[in-house]
């Protein structure tokens, strides 16, 4: 009777749809993406509170586990529209674990021995989010042997990372040395995300698919934006500059970082992106689905972090900028010019790696930024925190402007490409929508 009964809600909410070839990245699923926005604010936010190498480490730390949640729930979505049907009510359900995961980081490295609620959370949350995504693809493969199977390679993944979650949760309470507490936590954590990726790389990948390279792409482009914009909300809430009058260096301070930010958006979406896009429409089969793994999956996490590092870096400086007792000529303090340039360098060596993977090239221009960047960090370490932000926005846009002028060609070529394929789309989509007006009263 109670299965019965579950049928028949999943019949008037509607079935499980499947991810159409062209299918394209639906509302619900930025919607869903907006609990992962707060995620990175929250990891930004705890790092920030007490900027140090455990504080940056723990950081990346939970920004891996919770990016490979993410991948996890972009593999489903590969095989069922998130947006309609019965889906909707499950994933909100995810959501709901996600936002509980985000509210129990600020305490899942805190003092050994202290609450272990938010560990326990933390622990909790991960291990209902990776069920719900497990039971919906199950659902979807019900009626594939073979891909059910290939599913099932993955659980020891599933169960062993919740369970070292869990004991790193409790362990360190039990342990009377708070030093070794901290390693043994630390080590376990460093064991999920190993376990993790490891999977990701080792296990049997032949049975997946990526239906709708477009999908694909379109989601994880989505997703660095989103983390572009949040690092502009990182520093525009955490620098203090909404509790006090601008000034003229808080305000060029702020455009600055609105500059090398937007240098980067540009570096991979202007060429980059749509380029390796097109790669993987191209791309079909098993060669596709290890494309779209190590590109997207696994390359794009170092820009992810990257951006995360520049962000605590800017914040930092516009933060001590803006302070009274601080004055305009007084060298950067702390963590903050490594962070800015080294999440620069390494968003760039992603974006590199990323370019080699799909496009099996490697833009010189880049390796030079990298290496001119690597070489400024000592310098600009002794510059005032505004000529170092200045510093780094001269270098980010001179290697765009660089590339602008060296790619002209090839930018033109691939920007009338896409311009072309969009066209073609638009005017199908508004050849089937022409329909909608063929029986209008009073028409001919």
């Amino acid at each position: 009777m109670g299965g019965y009964r579950r049928r028949e809600r999943r019949q008037r909410l509607g079935p499980a749809v499947p991810v159409a070839p062209g299918a394209r990245v639906d509302r619900f699923e930025v919607f869903f993406d907006l609990v992962f926005v707060f995620s990175f604010f929250i990891i930004t936010r705890t790092t920030a509170a007490a900027v140090t190498f455990d504080a940056v480490f723990h950081a990346m730390l939970v920004l891996a586990v919770l990016w490979w949640t993410w991948v996890v729930h972009t593999v489903v979505a590969t095989r069922v529209r998130l947006g309609q049907g019965f889906v909707p009510v499950l994933m909100v359900v995810g959501m709901a674990a996600l936002f509980c995961f985000a509210l129990g980081l600020p305490q899942a490295f805190g003092e050994p021995g202290a609450s272990t609620g938010g560990p326990v959370i933390v622990a909790v949350s991960y291990m209902v989010i990776r069920g719900v995504h497990i039971l919906l693809y199950l659902h979807v493969v019900r009626d594939a042997p073979e891909e059910r199977r290939q599913l099932l390679r993955f659980a020891p993944e599933v169960v062993f990372s919740t369970v070292l979650l869990l004991v790193a949760a409790l362990l360190p309470a039990a342990i009377h040395d708070r030093e070794w507490a901290s390693l043994a936590r630390d080590g376990l954590w460093v064991a999920v995300v190993l376990l993790q990726y490891g999977t990701g790389l080792i296990g049997a990948w032949g049975g997946w698919e990526v239906q709708s390279a477009e999908h694909w792409t379109e989601r994880y482009e989505l997703i660095l934006i989103i983390a572009l914009g949040e690092s502009v909300i990182s520093v525009g809430v955490g620098s203090n500059l909404l509790g006090q009058p601008p000034a003229w260096p808080e305000v060029v301070a702020a455009a600055l970082g609105i500059v090398f930010t937007a240098a980067l958006w540009w570096a991979h979406y202007d060429v980059i992106g749509p380029a390796a896009r097109i790669t993987l429409h191209a791309t079909t089969g098993r060669p596709r689905a290890r494309m779209a793994r190590d590109a997207y999956a696994y390359l794009y996490l170092p820009m992810i972090a990257g951006i995360i590092l520049f962000a605590l870096g800017a914040e930092e400086i516009v933060h001590q900028i803006a302070d009274p007792a601080s004055s305009i000529g007084e060298a950067a303090h702390g963590l903050s010019v490594p962070l800015l340039f080294g999440g620069v360098i390494c968003y760039l060596c992603g974006n590199m790696a990323f370019q080699a993977r799909t496009l099996r090239t490697l833009s010189w221009t880049r390796v030079a930024t990298v290496v001119l960047l690597a070489v400024c960090i000592p310098v600009a370490t002794h510059l005032p925190g505004l000529a170092a932000m200045a510093l780094l926005a001269a270098i980010c846009v001179g290697l765009v402007a660089a590339e602008v002028v060296i790619w002209t060609e090839g930018r033109q070529a691939l920007h009338e490409e896409v311009g072309r394929e969009r066209s073609h789309h638009e005017m199908q989509e508004a050849a089937w929508r022409a329909r909608w007006h063929e029986d209008e009263p009073g028409g001919p």
